[in-house]
């Protein structure tokens, strides 16, 4: 794996927090088909389940937990999906980072088997949630392509294919010319096309999200900062600068937004910023431009992703962190590289959110302590792993066992010199950004 991927940049805060409530806005909120609106509660309360943070893996804790009799509560800083969910580049990709031998090697054949299963099943999961409560987010179901940024990164592609296809997943490796045709691009060397994956947008299905949970009598309450957990006899107290909360149980869902709330938590893994670029919606201009829908993401080191929105926005996305007119040079020497015929296009906005890495590129599942849980570092897959640790999670608190998990409880460890790594990569990714809104890369 790149020395990229085992840095990042600096923490954010948590649930939508105070720096964060600044950043310019995603695209998505423009055109999602779904309105949640909610606001923070009146003085004290009590639950069976607290859930800090309104994102994927929050709302579907609580639509989980609603679905099995347990009420639950949602407390978000921001608003629903305004952290890394809502900035989220939209891909519902199967399985994790790795490929699925790398994941046995690294945890074993058994757990590790039972990781790449769950994960590998895990787009269907989210479209069955999308089917059932009937969320507005336009989604696709035609597959995502990771491409070959060159011959070494197509043989990396081969290599996860032939293993995929001996587990039986519909993927297909795709050749420098089928690739080209799939994407509108010639600068790839060729592709891995999975079937099972799909594009939507992550506002809308966020938000989608919250209103199925809240339809089944979970509550979501935004614009209130959980700020301090502490034990009182039988239960978790929860002081909020909206009054305090008395839960049996707590799931901590901040994942690359976790602050200082739970002590040495966010020095269990590094955040990467990840930053995108909208152009205005290119109409007949970009029919040739991933005309089946999928989305796709490179194999380069700095990873550059490529997708379309419904209103026929090219979006372009890297490492980084989102600069007006370093981002908009940055997008228009991508095009150029990527797309050599499509000309002069605007760009609308740009945008930025954070990812959380872990050392070993797998996601967690932490016991805090007795009643407290958080589901941790997606590594870049927060649609699917968000989505599916929150139900099981949910199960879990409800009864289910704990060998249920996608994967084993763990504590939390600790990232060697984090900030440091931090500052040094955000610095790295800013000087990427800006070498290449010069030149095409390589």
């Amino acid at each position: 794996m790149p020395l990229w991927w085992n840095c990042a940049t600096l923490m954010s805060t948590a649930a939508g927090g105070a720096n964060s409530l600044e950043r310019p806005r995603p695209i998505w909120e423009r055109n999602a088909g779904e309105r949640f609106e909610a606001g923070p509660p009146e003085g004290d309360l009590a639950t069976e389940l607290a859930i800090v943070g309104g994102g994927f893996t929050g709302l579907s804790t609580a639509l989980h937990a609603a679905e099995r009799g347990v009420a639950a509560h949602v407390f978000e800083a921001g608003e629903v999906g305004f952290g890394g969910s809502g900035r989220n580049v939209g891909l519902v990709n199967a399985g994790v980072w790795l490929p699925p031998q790398q994941v046995r090697r690294i945890m074993g054949d058994g757990p590790g088997g039972r990781l790449i299963g769950v994960l590998g099943a895990a787009p269907a999961e989210v479209f069955a949630l999308i089917d059932r409560y009937g969320i507005r987010c336009d989604a696709t179901r035609t597959g995502t392509i990771h491409a070959a940024h060159s011959p070494h990164g197509y043989a990396d592609l081969r290599g996860r294919a032939a293993e995929w296809q001996r587990l039986g997943a519909p993927v297909e490796l795709l050749d420098r010319a089928a690739a080209a045709r799939m994407i509108g691009s010639p600068a790839f060397h060729g592709g891995l096309w999975d079937h099972r994956a799909g594009t939507l947008n992550p506002v809308a299905y966020v938000r989608g999200l919250a209103r199925a949970a809240v339809s089944l009598g979970a509550k979501v309450s935004t614009g209130v900062r959980i700020m301090r957990i502490r034990r009182d006899g039988d239960f978790w107290r929860l002081e909020s600068d909206a009054g305090n909360v008395k839960a049996r149980s707590v799931v901590l869902a901040t994942n690359a937004y976790t602050d200082g709330l739970w002590p040495g938590l966010r020095n269990s893994l590094v955040c990467c910023s990840y930053f995108q670029v909208a152009t205005e919606p290119l109409g007949a201009r970009g029919a040739e431009i991933l005309p089946g829908g999928q989305g796709v993401w490179d194999t380069g080191r700095i990873m550059v992703s490529v997708r379309r929105d419904a209103a026929g926005r090219l979006l372009l996305g890297s490492m980084g962190r989102a600069g007006d007119a370093l981002s908009r040079r940055w997008a228009n020497a991508q095009m150029r590289r990527l797309f050599p015929d499509l000309g002069q296009v605007r760009i609308e906005t740009a945008w930025d959110g954070a990812i959380a890495m872990t050392p070993d590129h797998l996601p967690r599942i932490h016991r805090l302590a007795d009643g407290v849980v958080t589901p941790i570092g997606y590594n870049g897959r927060g649609v699917t792993t968000g989505t599916v640790f929150g139900r099981a999670v949910a199960e879990m608190l409800a009864g289910a066992p704990e060998a249920d998990l996608p994967l084993p409880l763990t504590r939390p460890g600790r990232v060697w010199a984090g900030p440091v790594r931090a500052r040094i990569y955000d610095l790295a990714f800013t000087l990427a950004q800006w070498q290449r809104g010069f030149a095409p890369r390589s």
